[in-house]
């Protein structure tokens, strides 16, 4: 028995985009928790720098390079850690792209495109070659690193924000299609964090300051204060919460100013 319910000790998880940021940050905290985890992002130089520090924190870690825009290499990811490990029992779709910033009337279809198909289309891929299997043993997590950028209207990263408001509706439809399996599927949705994926936000001095001056915690995140939400959705501390989003913006879409 275990003395925790957020001990994962005997799964496996998945974590794409991984080599950096958020992903990293909940790679490293699953491992820490026992789990064995995949590191996958495009650069699989990139991903061994992170695998080899969880490994010689006493964790076990795989690497499996994937571009998540490909779907024959998103069926790559999830065959290969099936390969690998034997299973799937934790998927934490964390990549992402915005190649755009500026008015949605002036967006190229090629950007929103890129947009939609990695943000939203890759996480539906991901799903449905990892979902069978957890239904299969009749049990399994799914979590969507998706944004409060879907939340809230944006002048800079409108087009960004509509893929994760998508987010959020895939998540609650498959909780609901495979809730009856035993599978779980929710959403976490960060505000502005410091990592290089955010980084022409938070560099922007000006922007920043605003930020800050209308976040009740008056500072913006950090990765790893997004992971502890992963970790708990991953383990069976939430083993009766799915379809759900939540919200880690230092209160910044509660406030009034």
């Amino acid at each position: 028995m275990k003395a925790t319910p957020f001990d994962l000790t005997g799964t496996v998880a998945i974590v794409t985009g991984s080599s950096r940021g958020i992903g990293r940050a909940s790679a490293e905290l699953l491992a820490s928790l026992g789990a064995k985890v995949v590191i996958s992002s495009r650069k699989a130089d990139a991903c061994e720098a992170v695998a080899d520090g969880i490994r010689k924190s006493g964790g076990d870690a795989h690497v499996i390079a994937c571009n998540i825009s490909r779907r024959d290499e998103v069926e790559a990811l999830i065959d290969g850690t099936t390969q690998h490990y034997g299973k799937v029992d934790i998927l934490v779709c964390n990549a992402a792209v915005n190649p755009y910033y500026g008015p949605l009337l002036d967006i190229t279809d090629e950007a929103f495109d890129k947009i939609m198909g990695s943000n939203v289309k890759s996480n539906l891929w991901l799903c449905a070659r990892a979902i069978p299997q957890m239904a299969a043993r009749g049990k399994g997590s799914v979590i969507i690193i998706s944004s409060i950028g879907g939340l809230r209207g944006s002048t800079v990263i409108g087009a960004y924000g509509i893929s994760k408001a998508a987010d959020f509706a895939l998540c609650r439809s498959l909780a609901g299609e495979w809730g009856p399996q035993g599978v779980r599927v929710n959403c976490v949705a960060p505000g502005l964090v410091k990592t290089d994926f955010a980084r022409a936000l938070w560099e922007d001095e000006e922007r920043l300051k605003r930020r800050c001056a209308t976040t009740p915690l008056r500072r913006i995140g950090e990765p790893h204060e997004i992971a502890g939400a992963v970790a708990y959705l991953a383990s069976d501390a939430s083993t009766f919460m799915t379809g759900q989003t939540i919200v880690i913006d230092g209160g910044v879409t509660t406030a009034s100013a």
